[in-house]
């Protein structure tokens, strides 16, 4: 028997429907593609712009901040247009953005096009996870964490584009050119496959208009904010400084030490491609309690790796232990506010870059205090406090009584 976590049974699943969870699916897999080929490219961005090492994690810092006010400018933007309608605009001016960064060359025109690229992929992160909300709540099962698995999938893939550039020499005009060359037009592509008939889109419409009315509470969201930036910091984690220990602190080869972060995202892809199934199976809860006890042991498994091939292990662990708890968290905000769900995911989405910009410096600054070992102990702790939040990830809803004013209160 499965288990439906509050999400609303469907009568059947149309071929439109399909067609829009297909769609969605590629959008969030062009988007990992760019998102990496980006992130692995930053030492070629610091050589083509000459960006000195004290100058970097200014410029890097940027992007998530950026995203950050697009994501929160998406949740207006989408009461207007439609969560859609911004992705079919967003998504290839994300593209332009990452060609733009490869063609410059000074640091100006660096700063220009890193600060776009953080807008629209803030705002191109949360229209997609909108979307992917409200398909789920058609679908009447859970398919949430599938799209992301689509996304790890994706980043993979650009990572892998990059090293093929970096071993062919291709420079970053070249690299980022074509790629943007052949991104942009899949994106228009897939953005501008419906998942909903006129007479749904036309309720879409009202549905919006009566949201941007409608004041929208942050009280209620607030615990799944918290386990988003939870589980960004550990994210974090992971990406700045999984290959920096164990190359400073367990004396590992460059080459081996690399297998840590890709030891981290197959796991992830794996655990995403059945994390459906389990919430399906188990609930949400259980799935995210689970998870981020798994995480947890990652980080401990890691810290006290006497080697690399346990610091690797501990990565692996962990990724399957986060990957489901992302994805999870817009699932919760949907069921949590279901008249406001695009205002839940777009304040959601923005805990995610908060998430980022602590984890790295929280990270480092401890590593610098004391060692690699006892740094990873933070995150580690603060992913096990997503343990009591995980109640949060399954309201049920509570009818108002006659004569109450506004929406049904959610209750655990």
């Amino acid at each position: 028997m499965s288990v439906t976590d509050g999400i609303t049974p469907t009568d059947g699943i149309t071929p439109r429907l399909r067609a829009g969870r297909a769609a969605l699916a590629a959008s969030f897999l062009l988007q990992g593609v760019t998102f990496a080929l980006l992130v692995t490219c930053i030492p070629e961005l610091q050589d083509r712009y000459g960006l000195s090492d004290a100058l970097l994690p200014v410029f890097l810092a940027a992007v998530p901040v950026l995203a950050g006010v697009g994501s929160v400018a998406s949740e207006q933007l989408v009461k207007r247009t439609g969560a859609r309608a911004v992705l079919r605009v967003v998504q290839p001016a994300v593209c332009l953005s990452l060609a733009a960064a490869g063609l410059g060359r000074t640091l100006w025109q660096l700063a220009l096009a890193l600060g776009a690229f953080g807008l629209l992929v803030g705002a191109l992160d949360a229209s997609m996870n909108m979307l992917g909300v409200g398909l789920q709540h058609r679908y009447g099962r859970s398919i949430m964490i599938g799209f992301h698995a689509a996304f790890s999938l994706g980043g993979i893939l650009g990572a892998a584009v990059a090293g093929l550039g970096s071993h062919y020499d291709l420079g970053l005009p070249v690299l980022f050119g074509t790629a943007a060359a052949v991104i942009a037009p899949l994106a228009v592509l897939a953005g501008s496959v419906p998942a909903a008939g006129p007479a749904e889109l036309g309720d879409a419409v009202r549905e919006a208009a009566e949201a941007a009315a409608r004041a929208v509470p942050w009280r209620p969201l607030l615990p799944l904010c918290l386990a988003m930036a939870f589980a960004y910091i550990a994210d974090a984690s992971v990406s700045n400084y999984s290959v920096k220990y164990l190359t400073d602190g367990l004396g590992s080869p460059d080459d081996v030490a690399k297998l840590s972060y890709l030891g981290y995202m197959v796991a992830m892809l794996l655990g995403r491609a059945v994390g459906d199934r389990a919430v399906q199976r188990w609930g949400a809860v259980p799935v995210v309690r689970g998870g981020s006890a798994l995480a947890a042991l990652g980080f401990a498994v890691a810290a006290a790796a006497p080697g690399a091939p346990a610091g690797i292990a501990g990565f692996t662990v962990l990724g399957f232990g986060i990957c489901a708890i992302i994805p999870q968290v817009f699932a919760a905000g949907g069921r949590l506010l279901p008249a406001d769900s695009d205002a839940a995911v777009a304040r959601l989405n923005l805990f995610n870059y908060v998430g980022f910009l602590i984890g790295s410096p929280l990270v480092g600054a401890l590593a610098d205090a004391s060692s690699y070992r006892w740094a990873l102990l933070a995150p580690m702790l603060l992913v096990l406090a997503v343990l009591p939040l995980a109640a949060r990830f399954a309201p049920a809803p509570v009818a108002v009584p006659a004569g109450g004013k506004g929406s049904a209160e959610l209750v655990q």
